[in-house]
């Protein structure tokens, strides 16, 4: 069994499931798999993807609450809305200027889909989403089993040693895939032990991650133990 996957075992031991992503009325949804459960809750989290750039999740949370009050989570509603309107909304997510116009391309591609999940490498030609945000949307968004690695991943694994500081984000990705993978053979379950995973790392990345030195009081075994 591939330490990565120990790894999630024990930090599920630890935080229990997260309920990821959660969505703005009904919140966090611990062991219920099912959402997002229509278009706007999956336009909801790609929305949420973006605004997270850069932030925390809670600031998130108020922008999109702020846009909720609104009546304005919703594609049609956003791009009619005046643009200090929506700058003003989510500004408690910083780089409001910035993300509003990435928001707003994100639309005219989102209006393109009709409905359809889009590909990885289209939602990196649009403006403002790189590889972290994409993956967030297509495994939050669409259930596509595409991990998502943030900086927290990143220290942690360089902390354990089971990757360098000079590690790109692909060669993270492949890593964390390719061991999972390797352990979990139904499709189902690989899509929840990437949601759950991503999301259990956040929560013990804000406990021993966030604050240098990095992993200071850290439990999980280092890779460079035998």
């Amino acid at each position: 069994m591939s330490k990565i996957y120990n790894m999630y075992k024990t930090l599920y031991q630890t935080y229990g499931a997260q309920g990821w992503w959660p969505i703005t009325v009904y919140g966090y949804h611990k062991l219920d798999y099912m959402f997002p459960r229509n278009k706007d809750e999956k336009f909801e989290v790609c929305l949420g993807s973006i605004l997270t750039q850069n932030t925390t999740f809670t600031s998130v949370v108020k922008s999109l609450n702020n846009l909720h009050v609104k009546n304005a989570l919703h594609v049609d509603r956003i791009e009619r809305m005046d643009i200090d309107e929506l700058k003003d909304a989510i500004r408690p997510s910083g780089y409001y200027n910035q993300k509003a116009e990435y928001i707003l391309e994100f639309i005219k591609f989102y209006k393109t889909l009709n409905g359809e999940t889009p590909t990885r490498e289209a939602l990196l030609h649009v403006k403002g989403i790189g590889e972290e945000t994409a993956d967030s949307m297509l495994l939050y968004g669409y259930n596509q089993l595409e991990f998502k690695v943030d900086a927290y991943t990143k220290r942690m694994l360089v902390h354990l040693g089971f990757v360098d500081e000079r590690a790109k984000y692909a060669e993270i990705k492949s890593l964390m895939q390719n061991s999972l993978k390797k352990c979990i053979k139904d499709e189902k379950e690989l899509l929840i032990t990437y949601q759950e995973f991503h999301a259990l790392i956040v929560e013990h990345g804000k406990k021993y991650y966030s604050k240098k030195p990095y992993g200071m009081g850290c439990f999980l075994p280092s890779h460079r133990v035998i």
